[in-house]
């Protein structure tokens, strides 16, 4: 393992403000403290601007390197926890009742900060790092917010790249998919409103739970008959509410959940089949039925070239044999897809010896990947912007 030296010296400076802004989680627009946790640092590393207020909480900072160039490398963290009660024990755990950083966030802000630090000393770089901290990413639309606000009219880059812990048991593994990485994402909300009775007359009802139950049945059908095998797309219905007595069939129910794809195409055809399938359950029941669906994730698609670039940024670091340049894609989701729409860039992740997946309550960062993180976002700015001294 090749630590980058100022990094090096720093882990006990980074282990300090991981396990602080673990303690204290924030939620997606809520990242006040944590924003100025990070502003300070920044300003206490030497940065030569710092940015607040964009997206509401997140922070922008620049960094100059020595030489004149002009050309511009972003840097991406995200920020936000999630509404979670933690289960870990930790001495540090959180002390925020019901927010716990279940993700990983509070590792990503601190490694970037770390490379920050790293960056700010030795400026051994032709050209401009732009630091991007970023809030609200866990479904909350951060990244879109920030850019509807001009992030890249504001501090343009060439390119940008990001990082995610993984939570694999193998520290210092470092992995990357070219093309489509992870999947696009939108969300539902189904209402459907019946007709309620006695439970003991449901025959004078349209009892909206019983066409709830249905609904999330036959929306599954939509996977096996209408996607093609060799496309993938998931559905999940994960709510369902309806009912507040033992004694009343509800007139009204709700469902709730999630559509993950890879093709734009497929999801176009899962989205017209759900309003299909709406309609006729409702015309069926004779029951209202309205749905809502919207897309919260685009498709994270790497850049190719520049994922060989942060393999090698990466092998400077962990070494070759900890690389993994063809890992596949999965079906979770990140809003640092939005990012690359807009510039070229890509997306690793970096293995640590925790095995517990990630949004679970017992979910355990390993502290050891923070110098390891930062170092490679450190090195994949020094590459492509090479100094020519």
């Amino acid at each position: 393992m090749n630590i980058l030296p100022i990094i090096a010296d720093s882990k006990d400076e980074l282990e300090t403000i991981f396990r602080d802004l673990h303690a204290h989680p924030e939620i997606g627009f809520t990242e006040v403290r944590t924003s100025g946790i990070v502003a300070e640092a920044l300003r206490s590393y030497g940065v030569d601007e710092v940015h607040t207020g964009l997206g509401e909480t997140g922070v922008v900072a620049l960094i100059k390197g020595k030489g004149n160039g002009n050309r511009r490398v972003g840097l991406r963290a995200d920020m936000d926890a999630l509404p979670i009660h933690e289960a870990t024990g930790l001495p540090y755990a959180s002390q925020n009742d019901g927010v716990m950083h279940a993700c990983g966030r509070d590792s990503h802000t601190t490694m970037l900060l770390g490379a920050a630090k790293h960056l700010a000393a030795t400026r051994d770089f032709d050209g401009t790092a732009v630091v991007v901290f970023q809030p609200a990413e866990e479904g909350l639309g951060g990244a879109r917010q920030m850019l509807a606000e001009g992030l890249f009219e504001l501090f343009p880059v060439d390119e940008i790249f990001g990082m995610h812990n993984s939570p694999n048991g193998k520290p210092g593994k470092v992995g990357i998919c070219k093309g489509p990485a992870m999947a696009g994402a939108a969300f539902f909300d189904i209402h459907i409103k019946g007709k309620g009775s006695h439970a003991a007359r449901p025959s004078d009802s349209k009892d909206a739970l019983i066409i709830a139950a249905s609904l999330a049945s036959e929306l599954q059908t939509i996977l096996s008959r209408n996607i093609p095998a060799q496309d993938v797309v998931v559905l999940s219905v994960t709510q369902l509410h309806s009912g507040v007595a033992y004694n009343v069939v509800p007139d009204t129910a709700t469902l709730a959940g999630t559509v993950r794809y890879f093709n734009d195409e497929m999801y176009t055809l899962a989205a017209t089949r759900m309003q299909s399938i709406c309609d006729g359950m409702a015309a069926m029941h004779a029951v209202e039925i309205t749905l809502d669906l919207r897309n919260v994730f685009d498709v994270l698609i790497n850049d190719d070239a520049l994922s060989d670039a942060y393999m090698q940024a990466a092998g400077d670091i962990v070494g070759l044999e900890n690389l993994d340049p063809n890992t596949p894609p999965v079906t979770g989701s990140e809003d640092f897809a939005d990012m690359l729409k807009v510039v070229p860039g890509a997306y690793c992740t970096v293995g640590h010896a925790g095995t517990m997946p990630l949004h679970n309550p017992e979910y355990v960062l390993d502290p050891s990947i923070l110098p390891v993180g930062a170092s490679i976002m450190a090195r994949i700015v020094e590459r492509r912007l090479p100094l020519n001294v």
